[in-house]
Order: C-alpha cells, then structure tokens, then sequence
C-alpha cells in the first residue's frame, strides 16, 4: 500500500511561484507513473503533468513552459514547479502513483493552489 502526502500549497500572487511536494510511503513496484493532477470548482480533474519512472515526461497545455515535474527515486517524492502562476491556476493539486504493471492508482488528499489577480 502506498500513501501519498502533498505540501507546497497556498496563496500566492499572480506572476508568482510555488513548489510542491508528494512524499509516497511504502513501496512502489515496477514501472510506475508519478503524476499531479488538478481540480478547480465547478471542473473536472485534469492531469497537469507526469513523469514515468523511464523519464518521459507530459505536461497539459495549459502549463507547458511555466510548470517543471521532477522526482527523486531515492526519497520516493515527485515535485512540481509552478512559475508565472495565473489566476487560473488555481485548484486543489492531488498527487498521483500509478503502478503501471499491477493497475494500481494513488492518490492523495490534495492540496490547495490559490493564485490572486
């Protein structure tokens, strides 16, 4: 079983920067996908980016260019970097394991992006 805890979240400015982390406890198997998804009001959740455990990377279009995924296998925790951050940015940010292999989805409780105009 693995449990995904995000931090990073909160108000910011429009312009500005945030960085978020998810820490996964347990072990993850095999090819995996660690991924942030978002949830604004009213919307639907969508995949902001992913990275997989090989390096490929995927990013919505809405944030290339302004948001960077990384991972550090080693502490099992995914980053998000958001840059030049608009008011339509904001939403509630969930962290995402998939275990490719077995079907397995993760998630965590989410934490909350907002930007002011």
């Amino acid at each position: 079983q693995v449990q995904l805890v995000e931090s990073g979240g909160g108000l910011v400015q429009a312009g500005g920067s945030l960085r978020l982390s998810c820490a996964a406890s347990g072990r993850i198997r095999g090819i995996n996908v660690m991924g942030w998804y978002r949830q604004a009001p009213g919307k639907q959740r969508e995949l902001v980016a992913s990275l997989a455990s090989g390096g490929v990377t995927n990013y919505a279009d809405s944030v290339k260019g302004r948001f960077t995924i990384s991972r550090d296998n080693g502490k099992n925790t995914v980053y998000l970097q958001m840059n030049s951050l608009k008011p339509e940015d904001t939403a509630v940010y969930y962290c995402n394991v998939r275990e490719v292999g077995y079907g397995m989805d993760y998630w965590g409780k989410g934490t909350l992006v907002t930007v002011s105009s």
